[in-house]
């Protein structure tokens, strides 16, 4: 089978960056720094929103669910301590050593230019990701950054096909389909838990994340026929036994929200 590699992203405002970019005092807390930028985006949008623009963030976690023929992994890249760049790192080069199939939320809408961005700001290596054929022919008709390739499916894009005004929460559709949605946090809490220095608990949150985005790509295969309902049935079982033999109080609510 093509390895499937369903991913999620958490992130935090880049606050070195902002102080580059805004030019502030290195006195200034990120508390403070980041307060600025929220700021002045509620300016910009009259209110509206405080959402930083993609640049501006900074990658606090990363979470990978891999399935191939070997079974089912479910993690956080690296650990709680590493940096930024590490993180980016070791998943583009999970994608340059398998070239899975990537699944995703919102991924080109959110999570892959804010990887794109922050790859680009420390340096990182990404051929096999980047490559649209000029070194691998085949990628020139089914590659990464395409919107019409498969080498990327965003469900949430797809599934709204690609109009904005259609699209749904990950955690909406999950519970729509029985499945548990977001359990312990949501994205809007990730700054302040961050700020808390509870780091393992952000990790955690987007370990279910990736792991209910993969949920729905199962859900989605049996739809357009690329799972029978035995095979369907027999991945849903795989997925709740991986996380059944997981070690975390969020898997235990995970479970705790899934009913069989």
């Amino acid at each position: 089978m093509v390895p499937v590699l369903a991913f999620d992203i958490e992130t935090i405002p880049d606050c070195d960056g902002l102080r580059r970019v805004h030019g502030l005092s290195l006195e200034l807390s990120d508390a403070q720094v980041a307060e600025f930028a929220f700021e002045r985006r509620r300016e910009q949008t009259a209110g509206a929103s405080d959402f930083l623009p993609l640049h501006q963030h900074r990658v606090a976690a990363i979470a990978c669910l891999f399935r191939d023929d070997r079974g089912l992994k479910v993690r956080a890249l690296g650990a709680a301590g590493d940096p930024e760049e590490r993180l980016l790192q070791d998943f583009f080069r999970v994608i340059e050593r398998h070239t899975p199939q990537l699944v995703s939320w919102n991924g080109g809408g959110f999570d892959l230019p804010v990887l794109h961005y922050r790859g680009l700001v420390h340096g990182v290596r990404a051929e096999r990701y980047w490559d649209q054929g000029e070194n691998d022919r085949d990628f020139r008709w089914n590659n990464y950054i395409s919107r019409y390739h498969a080498r990327h499916v965003d469900l949430m894009d797809l599934l709204a096909l690609y109009s904005p005004r259609a699209s749904a929460p990950l955690d909406d559709l999950a519970r729509l389909c029985g499945f548990p949605g977001k359990v312990g946090m949501d994205g809007s809490r990730v700054w302040d838990a961050h700020r808390d220095g509870r780091i393992d608990e952000i990790r955690a949150y987007c370990e279910t994340d990736a792991v209910n985005t993969y949920l729905l790509f199962t859900r989605f295969q049996l739809m357009r026929g690329a799972l029978s309902q035995q095979a369907y049935a027999q991945e849903i079982a795989l997925v709740r036994e991986t996380v059944g033999a997981l070690d975390g109080a969020h898997w235990r609510a995970f479970l705790d929200a899934w009913p069989q």
